[in-house]
C-alpha cells in the first residue's frame, strides 16, 4: 500500500510539473538586468542592440525547440519564452526586453534551486547565434 501512496505521488508531482499554468503575471516581468549575472536559478544578460537584433533573436529562440512565447511580441518591447526540458518538461522562463540601444535577458528557472548551468547555455547559444548572423 505504501508504495503505491509513493508511485502516486511521483506520478502527480511530475504532472503538476509538466501541467502547472504559467502565469504572465508573474513571469512577464520587466528583467531589471543592469549587469551580466550568472545565478543559481538562471542568466540575466544584457546586450547592444535595437529593434532588428531584437527581431533576430525573437526568430532564433522560437527555432529552440520546445520553446513558445508565453507573452508579449518584439513589436511591444518585451517577450516572455517558455522552454521545457526534453524529458521531464521543467520549464524554464527566458524575458527579452528592448531598451535604448540595448536587450536585456533574464532566463530562469520555475522548479529547484539549481539548474545546472541549463539556461546560461541556452542563452550563450541564442547569442552565439545571433553573432554569427548580425
Amino acid at each position: 500500500m505504501l508504495f503505491w501512496i509513493v508511485v502516486l505521488v511521483v506520478v502527480g508531482g511530475l504532472a503538476w510539473i509538466r501541467l502547472a499554468p504559467s502565469d504572465p503575471a508573474v513571469w512577464h516581468v520587466d528583467p531589471k538586468v543592469t549587469a551580466d549575472q550568472d545565478l543559481a536559478s538562471g542568466v540575466r544578460r544584457r546586450i547592444a542592440g535595437g529593434a532588428p537584433v531584437f527581431a533576430a533573436l525573437h526568430r532564433i529562440i522560437l527555432e529552440t525547440p520546445r520553446t513558445e512565447v508565453l507573452a508579449g511580441a518584439p513589436d511591444d518591447g518585451r517577450v516572455t519564452y517558455v522552454t521545457r526540458s526534453q524529458w521531464m518538461g521543467f520549464p524554464d522562463y527566458t524575458t527579452v526586453q528592448l531598451g535604448e540601444g540595448h536587450l536585456e535577458l533574464y532566463a530562469r528557472q520555475r522548479f529547484g534551486q539549481s539548474d545546472l548551468g541549463v539556461n546560461r547555455a541556452r542563452v550563450e547559444g541564442w547569442l552565439a547565434q545571433l553573432g554569427d548572423g548580425r
